[in-house]
């Protein structure tokens, strides 16, 4: 199927855009229903944006700390549909509902690889990035009430899901049918490469990462999460009341940057070529420093440790369950973008490895050296997946940043 009429125009600043398809996801019956969804950025609702030129904070003007999205159905960048389509036999796919209409402050940070099923109770799962900008200058990744920074469940077996809903930034704007189908899992998101599931002593252990600003990429993971019913939040908000979030998932975002506070990096005064880290939000960082969640591994922006690397954008992270590359079996495998401290030419992307330890401490990892031999492209690993038993591995390679570049992606296996 050809979507490129549906999806907006993109390109952005010189061709790199976060915008466009955003998520797959196929109906675990789709061999029999035929049913698969789709997440992507639509064609013709773009916005000027919520600000005014680029943000960031000041710790010595409180104003800046404590800004609000006004006037959002005209201060907005673009919306992003949440769609389902049905494959029928001997028959083109054709769209039978659309689940979410999300209004977006910004052009980017609008989740990687967004849509899943849980195995676990068959529901499919959402998961959005901040809005976008730098440093969630709304803070909406803490805003229980707010979509974006979140991890939702849709049971999309409600027939509650009306074609064409309004636009909406809040839980609370949704239709109360809609409302009555959607659960919480997780929050303090700032863009997050998607949730892998891994099935462990019968139960299942979840997999998910959050890009950094301007320190560390973080991977997560967590067993047990207490989900809230998305009418709960809404009728505590109404009641002016503080809503029941034991056991929600917190992955710490705007106050933490994976395992520390989130910092404004500049050069010092006396010697730029050293870094002058200040913390960018104190008190948020205090409030949510008991409720975050340790992630399972972490790699730097800087960094000087031998057989690691340095990097600012994870891009995938995805468990395996095989036993066709024994030392990766039981482990999680993550890719990074591309690496930037071995001044290498052309670009290339890495993939490293980190498995859980007994402790629950940050793990430490291990990068996998790959045998391929990519030439004079570039390789940009902008994607990671698995078959649905996990015993393979899929690297989506790109041999460009710009999404303007036609025709230079390529899909590769994992193999010992």
């Amino acid at each position: 199927m050809d979507i490129r009429n549906r999806i907006l125009r993109l390109g952005g600043t010189n061709g790199y855009d976060e915008r466009g398809l955003l998520g797959l996801a196929f109906h675990p019956h789709f061999y029999y229903n035929g049913l698969f969804y789709l997440h992507y950025s639509l064609a013709d609702t773009q916005g000027p944006g919520a600000l005014v030129g680029p943000f960031r904070p000041n710790p010595c003007d409180p104003e800046s700390l404590s800004l609000r999205w006004l006037d959002r159905e005209n201060l907005y960048d673009h919306i992003d549909t949440v769609e389902e389509w049905q494959l029928l036999p001997n028959s083109q796919p054709i769209r039978t509902r659309t689940l979410l209409n999300l209004r977006r402050p910004f052009a980017n940070h609008n989740g990687v690889n967004s849509l899943n099923f849980s195995p676990e109770n068959g529901r499919l799962v959402l998961t959005t990035g901040d809005g976008g900008s730098g440093y969630d200058p709304f803070n909406l990744s803490q805003n229980d009430m707010e979509i974006a920074g979140k991890i939702i469940e849709l049971d999309i077996a409600q027939p509650v899901f009306t074609d064409n809903p309004p636009p909406v930034t809040r839980f609370d704007e949704l239709p109360p049918q809609t409302q009555s189908a959607i659960t919480l899992i997780a929050k303090g998101v700032r863009n997050i490469p998607g949730i892998s599931y891994q099935r462990f002593n019968n139960q299942y252990i979840k997999y998910t990462g959050n890009v950094g600003q301007d320190l560390v990429e973080s991977v997560f993971w967590f067993n047990q999460y207490g989900s809230i019913p998305v009418t709960e939040l809404v009728q505590a908000y109404a009641a002016g009341a503080e809503p029941e979030t034991q056991g929600l998932i917190n992955l710490g975002w705007r106050g933490w940057e994976g395992a520390l506070p989130t910092s404004l990096v500049s050069s010092c005064p006396v010697n730029s070529s050293l870094p002058d880290l200040t913390i960018a939000y104190y008190e948020d960082a205090i409030k949510c420093s008991d409720k975050k969640l340790t992630p399972l591994t972490c790699y730097y922006h800087i960094e000087s440790r031998p057989d690691k690397f340095a990097g600012t954008a994870l891009t995938g992270v995805q468990a395996y369950s095989g036993n066709e590359i024994p030392e990766l079996s039981g482990c999680v495998v993550f890719t990074y973008f591309v690496r930037r401290d071995t001044g290498q030419a052309p670009a290339r992307g890495v993939l490293a490895y980190s498995r859980l330890n007994p402790f629950c401490r940050i793990s430490n990892y291990q990068i996998i050296e790959t045998a391929y031999d990519f030439g004079s492209q570039a390789a940009f690993y902008t994607c990671l997946g698995s078959n649905q038993e996990q015993t393979k591995l899929y690297l989506g390679v790109y041999g460009s940043m710009r999404v303007t570049d036609f025709n230079m992606g390529t899909v590769f296996e994992i193999t010992a």
